[in-house]
């Protein structure tokens, strides 16, 4: 079979937007199914997987192009909650085609002269966002998510502590531990995996009720490990836990960390997009006192995956750490400022334009209108949080909330009034299975359940309220109604 032509290739393009209108691909009303599920081995038999020596014709890229979205999760529907990111900035999404397009890496100014000058503008207003100094005193880079944002992080700490470690490795030293909280992510205990510490020299510090870290438990532990001969260097206080979206006491925190001359570093991947609200940036208060902040703006904001900050104090902190000198891509006899290739303060060489996405959003709507999702997102969540509190059968799992996600649990009327037994949360921990999974295969919500085994507790809901689609007072209601509807026979 011959293979497709430019011409062919060219009508695809100019097609495609009109397939993703036609399957509703970007559509955010509530008029289409959230998911149309399909169990794997059933799904490999509908779609056109396989891969074969021969091109395929137009028609049948197309036909398998619809197939695609008509099978994949509808992230843009009001009634995706499942994740900490939901739908897509439309103006992200134009910038996340023209980054395509271009199809450069960030690298060095010379294949990236437009989006090196752009990613240093998103750096610099979000280093005002947190606090930090200007360029050249503090620094930054856009990497592929969270997770990579919080070894920054490390490897800085690690750098700082102990700056012969990049030269010599950690061989003779005594154990590097650091500190993080019992409901932090997990991406600390993988950093310390792949950075050569060992998993078990991550300390998880205890949280409070509302699963904030406890400051007086931090002290605990930094005196335990110094008093076991390890060497502590690194305090991850995170601004949005994963599951229950509580904020660390930063400032108590900093003053541990400056006493005990620690880097502290803050996983803001969730929280730091309430940096932008007026109304709600002083949930973050203390984050200027860090030296280093992740921040994920595809989260809650709704810029298309992936889009990740990493920010640190220090000037040339980045290049410091992380700098290998590769003559061949970083020469020093360059015809232009030579400082504008940020490519060796990364981890890595070939790197994406996240910025911008982001950019083009920011330019778009300016801080304010990115100011007013927030608080509408926001606004939103306390309206769901103060209509389940009142409801019969909903029970939080926590007493208050502080960012876009709310945890809590359905009972149904069957099992309400009865001794709430070992046996009867068993039950209820299953109950939340269920109704997770019939909503799902109805498509109507999709919606995230976890357990927290920390504080021996099982399955609840987590709902996530995203700025993107833009939320609304129906769309809760629409998620009350929905796990009622479907609780009622369990």
């Amino acid at each position: 079979m011959a293979a497709i032509g430019t011409n062919g290739v060219a009508e695809l393009l100019e097609k495609l937007v009109k397939i993703l209108k036609e399957e509703h691909a970007l559509d955010s009303s509530s008029d289409y199914p959230v998911a149309q599920f399909v169990h794997p081995e059933e799904l490999k038999k509908k779609l056109p997987i396989s891969l074969s020596d021969w091109s395929e014709t137009n028609e049948k890229i197309e036909k398998a192009i619809r197939q695609i979205i008509q099978y994949s999760v509808k992230t843009c529907s009001p009634h995706f909650h499942n994740q900490l990111y939901a739908g897509v900035d439309k103006y992200g999404l134009a910038g996340s085609w023209l980054t395509d397009v271009l199809n450069t890496s960030q690298y060095t100014y010379e294949v990236a002269p437009v989006f090196t000058l752009i990613e240093q503008e998103v750096i610099e207003k979000s280093l005002a966002l947190v606090g930090y100094p200007p360029l050249p005193h503090a620094d930054g880079i856009m990497n592929p998510g969270g997770s990579v944002s919080n070894m920054y992080g490390m490897v800085l700490a690690r750098c700082r502590m102990l700056p012969a470690v990049k030269r010599k490795g950690i061989s003779g030293l005594p154990p590097l531990v650091c500190f993080t909280s019992e409901d932090s992510h997990y991406s600390i205990v993988k950093g310390a995996h792949w950075l050569g510490l060992g998993t078990d020299n991550v300390y998880k510090v205890k949280t409070d009720e509302l699963g904030r870290m406890k400051p007086s438990d931090l002290k605990r532990a930094i005196t335990k490990a110094t008093s076991q001969g390890c060497l502590p260097f690194f305090v991850n206080a995170t601004c949005g836990t994963t599951v229950l979206g509580a904020f660390d006491p930063l400032p108590e925190i900093a003053a541990i960390c400056q006493q005990e001359n620690l880097w502290l570093h803050v996983d803001a991947c969730l929280g730091g997009t309430l940096l932008l609200s007026e109304k709600y940036r002083h949930r973050l208060r203390g984050i200027e006192l860090s030296d280093s902040v992740a921040w994920n703006p595809h989260k809650m904001l709704g810029a298309p995956l992936q889009c990740s900050l990493f920010l640190v104090k220090g000037e040339d902190a980045l290049y410091k750490a992380n700098c290998a000198g590769a003559d061949y891509l970083f020469q020093q006899d360059k015809f232009y400022d030579k400082s504008y290739d940020t490519g060796d303060k990364s981890v890595q060489c070939g790197r994406k334009v996240d910025a911008m996405k982001f950019w083009l959003m920011w330019k778009a709507r300016g801080t304010n209108g990115l100011a007013r999702s927030v608080d509408q997102a926001m606004s939103c969540a306390e309206y769901f949080l103060t209509r389940i509190r009142n409801i019969v059968g909903f029970r939080l799992v926590v007493p208050q909330f502080e960012c876009c996600n709310i945890c809590f649990w359905y009972i149904p009327p069957s099992m309400r009034g009865q001794a709430e037994t070992q046996e009867w949360w068993a039950k209820l921990y299953a109950v939340t299975v269920k109704i997770k999974e019939r909503m799902l295969l109805a498509g109507s919500l999709m919606i995230g359940y976890t357990p927290l085994p920390q504080r021996n507790i099982g399955n609840f809901f987590r709902m996530v309220v995203s700025c993107q689609p833009p939320p609304s007072i129906s769309s809760m209601d629409h998620v009350i109604g929905e796990i009622e509807k479907f609780a009622i026979e369990l």
